[in-house]
């Protein structure tokens, strides 16, 4: 996807008005109405709970019981640096403690036999979605005392704050850098909801890994086609195997012929191993060369817009309303 310097600075200036609107409320009908507003939730002391996640080590199959005041800061650790702004720690604690919150409600609702009584899965050994103690303390070596502070002084404060849609606790998604801008859950994955819809985080552009490319050969291309179209004609030229894209209105494709055949722009992505699932695609000399921006599904928040936008100033409260608009910031119940 190209954008032109005028389409950039358009999104960019879009972005910084944020700076300059009183966030007071998320989902606050009555906002901009008043002189004088408040915010509508307060910074509260650490909240205690008796709640805990269980998770279902998949390497194992062992069952986990964390604290939800001990899986916070594990879940944050898995995700992004603790070295980063502290405000880009707080939105993204909030953002996990919300998503994995709904899968414990969801559970609780409609368990999972294949879960064995555990909220959710994960490769708990690799430290994914949660890194144990013993992990934090192997990956951080001599900087695991700095860093757990950190994550204590960001999350401390805010513990307990959740992100929820007419009461309900939203689907708090969020990935490393976004393409320039997000893209709506209906485009993504269809099933709209009005707090995953696309905005311009222009800040991911400048990050390392905005831009990567994949070169495949006409073999491994062929190969990469039929499983994901198995029934794909690619009996011509290979110039003629990669046909018309569709894109959403955040720049992904969302359908592409591979070999006549139509396929979801996430089939494409994970078919080609790209980062994302905005892409442009070459033929030349035998081989076939895709340029992707961003990496992950660019649905809800980008760890790396909310970093930029917390070193530009931005408190959490700014970070969770500009990619989740229309959810309401409340402490859990």
């Amino acid at each position: 996807m190209k954008f032109s310097k005028g389409n950039f600075l358009l999104c960019f200036i879009l972005f910084l008005t944020m700076f300059f609107i009183p966030f007071v409320a998320f989902g606050n009908p009555a906002a901009g109405k008043s002189g004088s507003q408040k915010e509508k939730i307060s910074t509260p002391k650490l909240q205690t709970t008796k709640n805990s996640f269980r998770i279902l080590d998949s390497s194992t199959k062992q069952i986990l019981t964390v604290s939800d005041q001990d899986f916070v800061p594990g879940a944050v650790a898995a995700e992004i640096s603790p070295n980063a702004k502290s405000e880009a720690l707080k939105a993204q604690a909030v953002a996990c403690y919300t998503y994995y919150s709904r899968l414990r409600e969801a559970q609780k609702k409609a368990p999972d036999p294949s879960l064995n009584g555990a909220d959710f899965s994960a490769d708990l050994q690799n430290g994914q979605k949660y890194l144990t103690d013993e992990l934090r303390q192997k990956r951080w070596g001599s900087h695991y005392n700095e860093y757990a502070q950190a994550l204590k002084t960001a999350i401390d404060p805010i513990f307990g704050q959740v992100l929820r849609y007419n009461g309900e606790l939203i689907e708090a998604t969020y990935y490393a850098i976004s393409s320039g801008n997000t893209e709506s859950s209906a485009d993504i994955w269809g099933g709209e909801r009005p707090y995953l819809v696309s905005v311009a985080s222009p800040g991911d552009r400048f990050a390392g890994g905005y831009q990567t490319t994949v070169t495949l050969t006409e073999d491994k291309m062929k190969e990469a086609i039929l499983s994901a179209a198995p029934d794909a004609d690619l009996s011509g030229s290979p110039s003629g195997w990669v046909g018309t894209a569709k894109r959403t209105a955040g720049g992904s494709v969302k359908e592409l012929l591979l070999g006549g055949k139509a396929v979801t722009g996430n089939e494409a992505r994970n078919a080609f191993g790209l980062r994302s699932a905005n892409f442009t695609v070459s033929y030349a000399n035998g081989q076939f060369s895709f340029l992707v921006l961003g990496y992950g599904h660019d649905v809800g928040m980008s760890q790396t817009g909310a970093q930029y936008m917390a070193k530009e100033g931005a408190n959490y409260r700014q970070i969770l309303s500009w990619y989740y608009p229309t959810a309401t910031l409340t402490a859990t119940t």
